[in-house]
């Protein structure tokens, strides 16, 4: 009844609008005073959730999102992939895509991919002539793939409270991040066939190679992240800071686009902008040990073990429950409150913990384009002057995608597995 009385209460303060941090600590407090917990425990437990060296990679990847941006490298990459994918129809929905997957393997966070990408792309679709929620919806959707390709915030968190290697979660981010991206662009063809929308002039093999170069520097960050860390050269902290030194190298000789007063306005919004998860994570903290302390992992185990321990059945209701709590929370958030619940029942089902985390991330990231979370969704449908309300209804074919790729991964779990086994046997 606690537990019960305690997951209600998380979910009432947030239908009701309160901010996450505020309502994972207001929810939990009253249950600790009724058992009589003391307060170091409080203090405690938001303590060590923070406390983590693995963690600190998440503000440096928060940082070089905001680098990359501000030293315009997003309008380097959308012109690559203007001259990869520019010339199919329904050109500049492909390049929406294409350009949030390479962003993806640069910045590990979908609201900024979001945000960046949008930015750029949605003035230019709707100028050509794209509905506005369509033009919305293809750039929230695409921006999901920056919590499925390395460099991955979410993975981050998950392998740093589930103890699983970063390397082999990012290497697993590779192959479903590149389905779901090839999936939404098809998904973009046929929607652009049926409604003639156009497509840009095919690119020569000179333009092409000259975008390519001048892409190539920022895109080879990705191959430092995920070299370094599969070979062991240097951790995913080491990793972010390193990437942070380079892109302002590339910044201070190459592009020359930023002065050292706007870099340090970047360095302060980075500041600001990572406070606001880090208390979130901080008060989860404290919300999942008490659900574990009210032993909740054990009570779902064995309601779930009680109705079926179907592998399929079991990753079935799974799914369905991470997507439900990914509509209500930040991933972040849900991840770390839920963890023990999740390992728990995949541990009852057989999952691989493997393929457990990437159907974990995929899942409640898919609640990044549902109501009423659905923070990607706002963020493209105020730069797109639209409605949230129609942006929602235009996303759903594409959020279908998402939800595909998770099916694949636990009916064919090499999908996930197949790049960690090869390169970390």
């Amino acid at each position: 009844m606690l537990l019960l009385a305690l997951l209600l209460t998380l979910f009432a303060l947030l239908i009701m609008g309160v901010p996450i941090a505020f309502a994972l600590m207001l929810s939990a407090l009253p249950i600790l005073l009724f058992l009589g917990i003391p307060f170091q425990v409080v203090v405690t437990q938001t303590y060590s959730a923070v406390d983590s060296f693995t963690l600190l990679a998440i503000p440096f990847f928060m940082f070089l999102g905001r680098l990359l941006n501000a030293a315009e490298l997003t309008d380097r990459i959308v012109r690559f992939a203007d001259a990869m994918v520019g010339h199919i129809r329904g050109g500049l929905g492909h390049i929406n895509v294409t350009v949030s997957m390479m962003f993806a393997s640069l910045s590990g966070s979908s609201h900024a991919d979001t945000a960046s990408v949008g930015s750029v792309m949605i003035p230019a679709m709707i100028k050509a002539g794209y509905p506005r929620p369509y033009t919305a919806a293809i750039t929230a959707a695409s921006s999901i793939i920056g919590g499925i390709i390395p460099p991955s915030i979410l993975m981050i968190i998950y392998g740093s409270f589930a103890q699983i290697s970063i390397g082999a979660l990012f290497l697993a981010g590779i192959i479903p991040g590149i389905i779901v991206g090839l999936s939404q662009m098809a998904l973009n063809y046929v929607v652009a066939v049926r409604n003639d929308y156009p497509a840009n002039r095919r690119a020569s093999l000179g333009e092409l190679w000259r975008a390519a170069l001048a892409t190539a520097p920022a895109l080879a960050i990705p191959v430092m992240i995920l070299g370094g860390i599969s070979s062991g050269i240097f951790s995913p902290t080491e990793a972010a800071s390193i990437t942070v030194v380079y892109t302002t190298l590339l910044i201070a000789f190459w592009t020359r686009s930023m002065t050292v007063r706007a870099y340090l306005r970047e360095v302060g919004q980075a500041v600001i902008e990572y406070a606001l998860p880090l208390f979130a994570i901080a008060c989860a903290g404290i919300f999942g040990w008490l659900i574990a302390y009210l032993k909740g992992p054990q009570i779902i185990e064995s309601f779930v073990t009680d109705i079926t321990t179907n592998y399929y059945a079991v990753a079935a209701m799974l799914v369905g429950f991470l997507i439900l709590i990914g509509t209500f929370m930040s991933g972040i958030a849900a991840m770390i409150i839920f963890l023990p619940v999740i390992q728990a029942v995949g541990a009852a089902a057989g999952i691989d913990p493997i393929v457990l985390a990437l159907t974990t991330i995929i899942s409640i990231s898919t609640g990044l384009l549902t109501p009423p979370y659905g923070i990607s969704i706002f963020i493209a449908a105020q730069i797109a002057e639209v409605p949230a309300e129609r942006v929602f209804l235009a996303v759903l074919p594409l959020t279908l995608t998402l939800i595909g790729v998770v099916v694949l991964g636990i009916v064919f779990p090499q999908i996930y597995l197949f790049l960690p086994n090869l390169l970390l046997p």
